[in-house]
């Protein structure tokens, strides 16, 4: 069962929605049990790979270059220093990572190269890999997927109707297709949205109708609070009561019965209590450490101390499908080959006498 045909309708997921809270969580814990290990929670890492600089304008988001922030720009990290950061989150009990990149699209370049690079060596490591890269065509996809990716992430964000109250620079229909990008080439697909952006109860049921609508709906979603941050057009937007998480996670839980729902940002903002009840309710995978992409998160040892109390257990890498099989990719061995080729034609010319110039840039 993809969806639940009991909550097909709009106006069903909003009845649904509204039910008393202690029903609703009722009903969400008996779907998850039906269909999921009520003890297990994936503890997942969230890289920023490459931050800040983005050319869209998402009015949540303290990456875009628009926006007067405190987020540093980074370069794309070096493929080692993403390993490394991938043994430590592994060391710390995460057994999927999700690497995102400010991008407002994939480029077929040599940052693309690295990342498929990346995309390799955190497979090898038996890690989940996910990205989150902005918009891709299928090639792309497909490349992803033969480079060992588990699954891409491409949010909704909200529903259709108030989307262009949040974003101007891409429509929602290209996010659509990236989603459909993503499925058509054997991926799994994280796909979510985010609460307390201004938006109506009515939007966060249209959220999920998008996903209702689907073929397939997507194989994960995550459930985000806003996560207000100075210099965005969406600062002063008032903190969400942690109930309506709670509320929107038990929700999605039961309209998607299959799908793992993911209790993502804004639990900085949330007692133990409420993530518990989160739990209860059909969550079974948190970001874990220090920072998501830019913005605060509950370190890994307090997640560590919750999972005691609760007595929750951390989910094993795959638990939810294959490994998938990393291939060798004829572009990274092309370029791979090539500049090994220019290394040994430099060797072999200083050999002879010959020396690269030298320039040195000095200040007017």
């Amino acid at each position: 069962m993809k969806v639940n045909p009991a909550y097909s309708t709009k106006a069903s997921l909003l009845e649904l929605y509204n039910k008393p809270l202690l029903e609703l969580v009722f009903e969400a814990a008996t779907v998850h049990r039906q269909f999921h290990n009520p003890r297990e929670v994936q503890m997942s890492t969230l890289l920023s790979i490459k931050t800040g600089g983005c050319p869209e304008d998402c009015g949540y988001c303290p990456q875009a270059a628009r926006y007067h922030t405190d987020v540093d720009t980074h370069k794309l990290m070096s493929v080692e220093s993403v390993i490394e950061q991938a043994k430590a989150a592994k060391e710390n009990g995460s057994s999927r990572l999700c690497m995102g990149a400010a991008w407002r699209e994939v480029r077929d370049n040599r940052d693309f190269d690295s990342v498929v690079e990346m995309v390799q060596a955190v497979n090898d490591m038996d890690m989940e890999v996910c990205c989150t890269l902005g918009m891709l065509n299928e090639d792309q996809a497909k490349r992803l997927k033969n480079a060992g990716l588990f699954a891409y992430n491409h949010n909704l964000d909200t529903s259709k109707d108030f989307y262009k109250d949040v974003i101007s620079t891409r429509e929602y229909e290209d996010r659509l297709n990236t989603i459909e990008n993503a499925r058509k080439a054997g991926l799994t697909v994280c796909s979510g949205g985010i609460i307390g952006m201004g938006e109506a109860i009515e939007d966060r049921i249209g959220l999920l109708m998008s996903y209702m609508e689907m073929e397939t709906p997507p194989d994960s979603i995550p459930i985000n609070a806003l996560v207000a941050v100075e210099g965005t057009p969406m600062a002063d937007q008032k903190p969400i009561e942690q109930w309506e998480l709670i509320r929107m996670v038990a929700t999605t839980r039961i309209a998607f019965p299959k799908s793992v729902v993911r209790l993502s940002a804004g639990r900085t903002k949330m007692s133990m209590e409420g993530q518990a009840l989160c739990f209860l309710a059909g969550a079974s995978s948190i970001f874990a450490g220090e920072k998501l992409l830019t913005t605060p998160n509950p370190e890994f040892n307090e997640d560590m101390e919750m999972f005691k109390i609760l007595g929750l257990v951390p989910k094993e890498s795959f638990a939810d499908g294959e490994k998938p099989v990393t291939h060798e990719d004829p572009i990274l061995k092309k370029r791979k080959e090539d500049e090994q080729l220019r290394k040994e034609r430099l060797e072999a010319a200083k050999k002879e006498g010959f020396e690269p110039r030298k320039v040195t840039v000095t200040n007017a």
